[in-house]
């Protein structure tokens, strides 16, 4: 481990040039779609939904399938059980969630016209701790809006938590949760880093 501090320390001042370049720039590029694509799915399925409510979770809001009106159907079936309504205007993390995907493209592409393998790591670790923080953000949303159900709703169920990631059976509904196609571009987007980060690591130390 010691090693690898010494070696990551002395390799710091490393520029990006080359097929590492290419590809952070490459990275970069993968972020674009985020802004218009959802980054999760969720399904409802129950004996008098058979095709199935959708819900998509973009970076910037919450659309419903059929046009939107699955966000309002679902809505309506909250509303019975004493779930608060799902308003894009109170998530706060659509507000934010655009703004730092366009700072890490900003960073990136900055780094790959201009940067070293410190700019590099640096964008590694905002990355990690965006994802990890938005993650724990989703996690603690359908928590909180399972768990704080109204006492003097029409149809009382008991408190629960809707799928992360996975099925459950809530209630009469069988609820599908699934990344959707955004989240694979963050995905895309981390593996090109890495390469570009082996790329400059694997030279040896006195060629740069």
């Amino acid at each position: 481990m010691t090693g690898f501090l010494k070696r990551l320390t002395s390799s710091l001042h490393r520029p990006i040039v080359g097929k590492s370049r290419l590809l952070v720039f490459l990275a970069a590029l993968a972020l674009i779609p985020t802004f218009i694509v959802p980054l999760w799915h969720m399904t409802f399925v129950a004996q008098q939904y058979p095709e199935g409510l959708d819900l998509y979770v973009y970076s910037h809001n919450l659309v419903g399938g059929d046009d939107g009106n699955d966000l309002t159907e679902i809505n309506v079936l909250n509303h019975y059980i004493g779930m608060a309504e799902l308003e894009p205007a109170d998530f706060n993390e659509l507000k934010w969630i655009p703004l730092v995907i366009g700072l890490i493209i900003v960073l990136t592409l900055r780094a790959a016209t201009i940067g070293t393998l410190r700019s590099l790591v640096d964008i590694l670790v905002v990355s990690l701790y965006f994802g990890g923080f938005s993650v724990w953000s989703f996690w603690y949303k359908l928590h909180y809006y399972g768990r704080n159900l109204d006492p003097r709703a029409s149809v009382q169920v008991e408190p629960f938590m809707p799928p992360m990631f996975g099925y459950k059976l809530v209630g009469q509904f069988d609820v599908w949760s699934y990344p959707a196609v955004g989240t694979y571009f963050f995905l895309v987007f981390g593996a090109l880093l890495l390469a570009g980060f082996w790329l400059i690591w694997r030279e040896p130390v006195g060629d740069q």
